[in-house]
């Protein structure tokens, strides 16, 4: 094992009252790639700048070797003193960097590098200041949230990126699918202390079930003890006095220890207010168009939307996919065609900009829109705090000012002003930003058991494949020219009905060079073959398959005894982390085989 470029080690800090951070730790070791994870308001950001060194600990040890270089992701970039993004970019090269590694990465982040920093969106200043920090390719990467504000298209760049950085990483995102592929381990920060699993973040759920779990169990164990040492001190036979003493104070630390067992932070309890029922048919959109002086942002589109259905938008930013929600829930006119509502629609809004919420609001006052200390909700009288609770705020909140809240809490508490209200008919824009995975659960519950019509607009590839019925995408994914096609199914299902679509394009054009290629061969010309490399591959891949599907069985024939874990956590590690490799080996020994089988059909007529 490499010794560690950075170590944090019983780590301390607290802002007043309950400690934030007590006793976490974090080891970092050069080609980490390892996810931090926890709730909302558990401290991973907070941890994550003590690492970079920008807030101190009030104790425990920080380490950093000397010749490391970090860089880290801030969340509000100070462009003071610059006049390009170009120049701000460049300003975190170290001597020796390539300027070129600037350009590249602004050009694949949207930005062209001219722009002035003092213009910038939200989004473009974070997608300037992630091209900032991965430019100098450093030692140490720390990520807060890199995906926030990224469209799909660039998610996915910025995995592949990441998976080949030479960087050892440290990433804190909401986003699942992108955690699995990147991450090799995960860090979970819970009630102030910190758990590492050397395993990436496809395994992190079953794991803290189960550590959950056993910490249920020791707490049950120890409410049992506690009950026979009472036993014994009000029947037993008296024994020795300094015995006994010894007995009573082993019983008060145990007291001690129970009662002050603090366990995990609930979840978010929450359904949606019943609403009347809407019409079958919701929305109706025929031939709709719209265009921006040259620009055509939606071409001839229609679509019916029943009651029930669940509508996902993806597209890359700037594709129009606000506009095309817009004129679908009646908010702008189309230049052309017509769009009809249902009867009976209640409509609910969860806005990505959260350009509802007033930063001087308390969240009482937002909750009861300023009508006291109650609401209704499906019909029934709750007081504010007792409905806070459910939306993990506490009660001494109530009158906290909105602005004091993080990213995640102010998502959180506008899904409960929307869920207090009834609504058949939700629009989602960005829902998952900024939410905690366990709150991003209840969502996905919410969304998928919601008996109305929700249309959302979402880059989390794993919230749209867990909940939406259709995909409206891009017609030209790279190049959007205003044509949308709706798909079956989620993400996955839509990438899948794509292939399949381009590969019958391919095909159709194949065939229309055939003749062509005929009357090459009857001329004489060569006949095209596979090359000596690729027959050699065709011929072994098949035997190398076996042997790595040979592999796995042995493997999963050791790990399926239940007992592994407890006995030998580091041989489970070792050869889960064996499994995983010869899996991505065998997956992509399989692609090339079928790549060389259709290869060598074609060639062959």
């Amino acid at each position: 094992m490499a010794p560690p470029i950075l170590k944090l080690d019983d780590i301390f800090l607290s802002f007043g009252g309950a400690p934030l951070l007590a006793g976490a730790g974090l080891q970092i070791e050069p080609g980490d790639k390892i996810c931090l994870v926890g709730r909302n308001g558990s401290g991973k950001s907070t941890l994550l700048k003590i690492a970079a060194g920008l807030v101190e600990a009030q104790s425990g040890e920080v380490f950093r070797h000397p010749s490391s270089t970090v860089r880290y992701l801030e969340q509000a970039p100070d462009f003071a003193g610059f006049n390009t993004v170009q120049a701000y970019a460049e300003a975190g090269l170290g001597p020796g960097d390539d300027p070129y590694r600037v350009t590249y990465l602004l050009s694949h982040l949207e930005l062209s590098g001219d722009e002035d920093p003092r213009m910038l969106s939200g989004g473009e200043s974070r997608r300037a200041a992630l091209a900032r920090v991965m430019a100098p390719e450093p030692d140490i990467l720390l990520l807060d949230e890199p995906t926030n504000h990224l469209d799909l298209p660039t998610i996915e760049w910025l995995e592949g990126e990441l998976q080949k950085t030479r960087s050892a990483l440290v990433l804190i995102s909401h986003d699942r699918r992108f955690l699995e592929k990147v991450s090799t381990a995960t860090v979970w920060l819970d009630r102030g202390t910190s758990r590492r699993l050397d395993r990436g973040f496809a395994h992190f759920e079953a794991w803290r079930d189960q550590v959950l779990e056993a910490e249920e169990l020791e707490q049950h164990k120890l409410g049992k003890s506690i009950e026979r040492e009472e036993h014994w001190l009000r029947y037993g036979v008296t024994a020795r006095r300094k015995r006994n003493m010894r007995r009573l104070g082993e019983l008060q630390t145990m007291r001690s220890n129970y009662r002050g067992h603090k366990g995990p932070q609930g979840t978010v309890q929450a359904t949606v207010s019943d609403a009347q029922e809407s019409g079958k048919l919701v929305i109706e959109a025929d031939k709709i168009t719209k265009s921006f002086g040259e620009r055509a942002i939606v071409t001839p589109f229609s679509i019916r939307v029943h009651r029930g259905d669940c509508i996902g938008l993806v597209g890359p930013n700037g594709a129009g996919k606000t506009t095309l929600l817009k004129m679908l829930t009646g908010q702008l006119s189309p230049d052309s065609g017509i769009v009809k509502l249902g009867t009976n629609l209640e409509i609910a809004t969860l806005d990505q900009k959260r350009e509802d919420l007033d930063p001087e609001d308390t969240l009482a006052n937002y909750l009861t829109d300023g009508r006291g200390e109650n609401l209704l909700v499906n019909g029934e009288q709750r007081h504010v705090t007792g409905y806070m609770k459910e939306f993990l705020f506490q009660p001494e909140q109530a009158r906290t000012p909105i602005r004091n809240l993080s990213g995640g809490e102010r998502a959180r508490l506008m899904l409960a002003r929307i869920l207090s209200r009834p609504t058949n008919l939700l629009i989602l824009d960005e829902p998952t930003n900024d939410l905690d995975i366990e709150t991003l659960d209840l969502l996905q519950e919410i969304v998928a058991g919601f008996p109305g019509t929700v249309i959302l607009v979402s880059h989390d590839r794993d919230f749209l494949d867990r909940t939406v019925t259709s995909t409206i995408a891009p017609a030209v994914p790279d190049a959007p020219d205003g044509r949308w096609i709706e798909y079956a199914g989620g993400y996955s299902d839509m990438l899948v009905q794509r292939k399949g679509a381009l590969e019958e394009r391919r095909k159709a054009e194949k065939a229309a060079e055939k003749p062509k290629t005929q009357q090459a061969t009857a001329s004489g010309s060569s006949k095209v073959k596979l090359s000596f490399k690729q027959k050699f591959a065709l011929e072994n891949l098949p035997k190398e398959m076996a042997k790595a599907e040979a592999e796995i069985a042995k493997r999963e024939q050791v790990m399926a005894d239940p007992n592994l874990f407890t006995r030998d956590p580091a041989a489970f590690n070792r050869l889960a982390g064996e499994m995983e490799k010869l899996r991505a080996s065998l997956t992509d020994m399989e692609e090339e085989w079928l790549e060389l089988e259709m290869l060598r059909e074609e060639l062959e007529g």
